[in-house]
């Protein structure tokens, strides 16, 4: 099993100073892969598909969010947003002392990515983007707003595993280890009860804005870097419509569709990291 070292980056928000926590898998290598969780998750949604990778000889470094997991909260809440993650993931790429990466990114993490990928000078070679891309429906953003920056509490273990197979049913048919592994990574205990791993006020920024559908084509046809584009074949945030479009414009994607998951295939199951392991598996 390959060694998990955990350490802590100094980034700097309009509000001041904050810590990002990140977890790093596997031997020195001189392209790192990023894996960047999704809205309401934290790092360690990508134990799994680390370890493999790990085991294939990359370094991997998983990074939580500002405002999630072992990351700090930030003092000013409308300072949640993607400048921010993306000015902290820069300064996470500069830690590393490298002049590539690799990136994987589940939905928000996904959006990280193709947003550092459309910049130039950019240090993006290839990427991993789950299930989200270039346009992105209302209907699918209020879903997910309905749920996200709330603050339910729990007794116990159980009875947060099951708010999350409720919430999270679109990650697909997973096994009950698997459910209490996502669980018992996602909870934080306070005032005696257990809480999701993150600062409700992250949704802050989002309840402040009307929301609308989502148009990122412009950045999308920006994106030079070769992209694996994964897709959930229920998935109502990545519609198929846009998903094969995403391969015909910009980088053209190689599109990869999951049965039995919605949003977002969770790559935990050995078939769905298979293509992962297998787009990554380029030498420097």
């Amino acid at each position: 099993m390959a060694e998990v070292r955990k350490a802590r980056l100094n980034c700097l928000s309009q509000s001041g100073f904050h810590e990002i926590s990140y977890r790093i898998y596997g031997p020195d290598h001189p392209v790192p892969i990023i894996c960047v969780h999704g809205l309401g998750r934290n790092a360690r949604d990508f134990d799994s598909l680390a370890m493999a990778l790990a085991a294939a000889g990359r370094r991997v470094v998983c990074p939580d969010i500002v405002g999630r997991g072992e990351s700090d909260w930030l003092r000013a809440p409308m300072d949640y947003g993607y400048p921010q993650y993306l000015a902290d993931m820069n300064s996470l790429i500069a830690r590393l002392d490298c002049r590539a990466v690799d990136w994987v990114g589940t939905s928000m993490g996904g959006l990280i990515g193709m947003m550092l990928a459309a910049l130039p000078g950019n240090a993006l070679r290839r990427m991993v983007v789950n299930d989200v891309g270039a346009f992105i429906p209302k209907a699918a953003l209020l879903r997910i707003l309905d749920y996200f920056g709330k603050d339910p509490s729990f007794k116990d273990t159980a009875a947060a595993e099951l708010y999350f197979r409720q919430v999270y049913s679109g990650f697909g048919d997973l096994t009950d280890a698997q459910w209490r592994h996502l669980t018992e990574t996602s909870l934080r205990r306070a005032d005696g009860q257990l809480h999701l791993h993150y600062d409700p006020k992250i949704a802050v920024p989002f309840h402040a804005q009307d929301i609308d559908d989502v148009d990122l084509w412009a950045l999308w046809d920006a994106i030079t870097a070769p992209v694996l584009l994964l897709r959930g074949a229920d998935s109502d945030l990545l519609t198929a419509e846009t998903a094969q479009t995403m391969t015909g414009r910009g980088p053209k994607a190689e599109l990869r569709e999951f049965p039995a998951s919605g949003h977002a295939p969770a790559l935990l199951d050995p078939l769905q990291m298979a293509p992962v392991l297998e787009w990554l598996a380029v030498e420097p």
